[in-house]
């Protein structure tokens, strides 16, 4: 059965994943703004990847006979120092979604809802990846340092993501 709870904690999710979509593609438009074309399309493929997972909590809720309520997006910060400080405030942000789907997960089995936690299964593998990916990046600023070569390097790297 899909309780209230669960449907209204689904929701908040959404709000959750559409804010994680409006974050990134502030920092894509930051990284516009300083000519790092690459960093801002990496953003940009993560802001609609983000999208995609609200997406998925809409179509779950109306699959499972509920309502979605939409709530509002907070406005997200839109100035950065650097891009080591962006990628750090993503894998920051990154942490805080998977304690959001990993307390989706404990509601689901509290509530004996198998269909929500097969889906919720997804997410969490997707978060393991999600904070891996943002680590990475950290990494490879945090070696190549903030170099205008070490940046144009990552910058090149992160411009040839493939959309998902």
């Amino acid at each position: 059965m899909f309780s209230k709870k669960m449907q209204d904690a689904m929701n908040q999710q959404i709000k959750h994943e559409f804010y994680s979509s409006y974050l990134y593609l502030g920092m894509s438009a930051h990284f516009e703004s300083v000519n790092l074309p690459g960093f801002a399309h990496w953003m940009k493929a993560q802001s609609d990847e983000e999208a995609e997972h609200g997406m998925k909590f809409f179509d779950f809720i109306n699959e499972r006979n509920g309502r979605v309520v939409l709530e509002a997006i907070d406005k997200p910060p839109t100035e950065f120092k650097s891009p080591l400080e962006v990628m750090k405030k993503v894998l920051e942000h990154e942490k805080k979604v998977t304690a959001m789907i990993n307390a989706l997960y404990e509601l689901a089995v509290k509530e004996k809802d198998y269909p929500s936690q097969v889906m919720l299964q997804w997410f969490i593998t997707e978060q393991v990846e999600e904070e891996k990916s943002a680590s990475d990046i950290i990494e490879l600023l945090k070696n190549l340092g903030d170099t205008p070569a070490g940046l144009i390097m990552v910058d090149e790297k992160l411009g040839g993501r493939k959309a998902d």
